[in-house]
């Protein structure tokens, strides 16, 4: 039977990537000369530390992280800015989040999108994935559009499409 698993993955390396690249672009602008700033990914937690002089160059540096990501092919919903940015001594300070793995609830709420759309799938969940079995193909490219077109709150990939 056809099947294939959808999960939340980032690709380490173009996290990594983006970084980098934000860290040259910030450091090369003139409104970011001369004032302390501090970009870092701590790639076993899979967390981005920010830190600059204020709040305003916070926002600044995280539309510039999302621009450049997305350039990457990172989805914007891989960062958690759910964490406001926090004064410390004379900077500010932000820890943003990156999504990696589905999470269970996550993954109830496609099991659910996919149920209640009766399209005649079959869904489980298995650890950080959700894996989608069907008789036709037909059914689990449709399966495929409902869920893209779903706002679920996490970037979802589409692997392992087995005939």
């Amino acid at each position: 039977m056809p099947s294939f698993d959808i999960v939340s993955k980032v690709e380490l390396q173009n996290l990594d990537n983006a970084v980098n690249i934000t860290k040259k672009e910030i450091f090369n602008r003139f409104d970011f000369k001369g004032s302390p700033v501090e970009i870092e990914l701590n790639k076993k937690d899979m967390k981005i530390m920010l830190e600059a002089e204020s709040d305003m160059k916070i926002r600044q540096i995280t539309d510039v992280m999302i621009s450049r990501s997305m350039k990457q092919g990172l989805d914007p919903l891989a960062f958690d800015f759910s964490k406001e940015p926090y004064p410390s001594g004379k900077t500010f300070k932000q820890e943003v989040l990156v999504r990696n793995g589905l999470k269970q609830e996550d993954a109830k709420k496609i099991v659910k999108l996919i149920k209640d759309s009766g399209l005649k799938v079959q869904s489980q969940i298995m650890d950080d994935l959700v894996r989608v079995t069907a008789k036709k193909i037909d059914d689990l490219q449709a399966v495929i559009q409902l869920c893209r077109g779903a706002e679920i709150g996490v970037p979802m990939q589409y692997l392992n499409m087995r005939n």
